[in-house]
């Protein structure tokens, strides 16, 4: 079993308070096995659960498990691997050495805090392409639409910046065509009511906008340091690896087109959706896979952001699209 540092203590009936702290430190960090029967779980007698390290308070056994099934520890050269949610985790392999740092990146990629955002599901607008200032959308299950989830908010806002729309600092121009004045604010109109599946506009709104500012600035802080850490630069990545349920369907262009991730080639971005998931049935079926992720959970360097002295500046300048 994998999960976040939290899920595993729950679990476990381990306490959580520490990990609401500075310098928030899991209560167990190692490998454990535990009898089914002792947490409620109704296997077959004598059947033993397995749960993979922890890496940190905020980086669980979840992400070691997205590195075991990419086999990150085991890549030649410089690899970024990134598990996208309300926590993004993030692990920097460069010439042997690898380092961790988890960033607040906050509910907006999954649809939460967005006006009209919502979880991947029919009726969700998950691509957009602006051309000759006419917007065009797809929505999941091709239905009228009913809202928009993260991988169409990141596609909007990239197209909004590409089309002049948008500033570098997220700012709306009213005197562009898609963008109206909003109750308070300016916002860009994605579809009129007379096409929606609930007969209202759907729109971003700026402090939309602002929320994805705040995550994809994070996150970019995150990749930065780890970089610095190592001591490589952006240009130097061979592999960047993106997992996570959002991770899934995020438009690595649009993402790269405001600075959420690094400017690099395209063709070394790779997508693999619920890595977790998978190595967690490695480690079930193979021992030897097992014993791998132990060897993982020691490898892995932790860097705690919340006392670094540039994470504040790096944050800043990755605010901007």
């Amino acid at each position: 079993m994998v999960g976040n540092t939290v899920m595993h203590h729950l679990l476990l009936g381990l306490p959580v308070e520490q990990l609401g702290l500075a310098p928030y430190v899991a209560a167990v960090s190692s490998p454990l096995d535990v009898k089914g029967d002792e947490l409620g779980l109704a296997f077959s007698p004598g059947a033993t659960v397995h749960l993979l390290a922890n890496i940190a308070g905020f980086v669980g056994a979840d992400h070691l498990s997205m590195l075991l099934s990419t086999d990150t520890h085991k890549k030649k050269g410089v690899v970024v691997s990134l598990d996208i949610g309300t926590n993004t985790e993030i692990t920097l392999s460069a010439h042997g050495r690898m380092i961790a740092c988890s960033t607040a990146s906050g509910p907006a990629f999954e649809g939460a805090h967005i006006r009209d955002g919502m979880r991947a599901a029919e009726g969700a607008i998950e691509r957009v392409r602006i051309t000759d200032d006419r917007l065009a959308f797809q929505t999941i299950g091709h239905t009228a639409p009913i809202g928009i989830c993260g991988s169409g908010i990141l596609d909007a806002i990239a197209q909004l910046k590409l089309c002049g729309a948008m500033n570098h600092k997220g700012g709306l121009d009213e005197e562009h065509p898609l963008v109206r004045r909003g109750e308070k604010l300016p916002e860009a109109v994605l579809a009129d009511a007379e096409f929606t599946g609930h007969g209202h506009d759907i729109v971003l709104s700026r402090s939309d906008i602002n929320e994805i500012q705040l995550a994809k600035g994070a996150m970019r802080a995150g990749i930065e340091l780890l970089l610095d850490a190592a001591g490589v630069t952006a240009a130097e990545v061979d592999e960047f690896i993106i997992a996570g349920a959002f991770g899934t369907y995020i438009g690595v262009e649009a993402a790269v087109a405001i600075g959420m991730f690094p400017a690099i080639p395209l063709d070394r971005f790779r997508q693999v959706g619920n890595a977790a998931g998978i190595g967690a049935k490695q480690a079930l079926l193979s021992t030897t896979r097992r014993a791998e992720a132990a060897g993982i959970g020691e490898r892995v360097e932790y860097l705690e952001l919340t006392v670094s002295e540039r994470f504040q500046e790096e944050f800043l300048k990755a605010m901007y699209m």
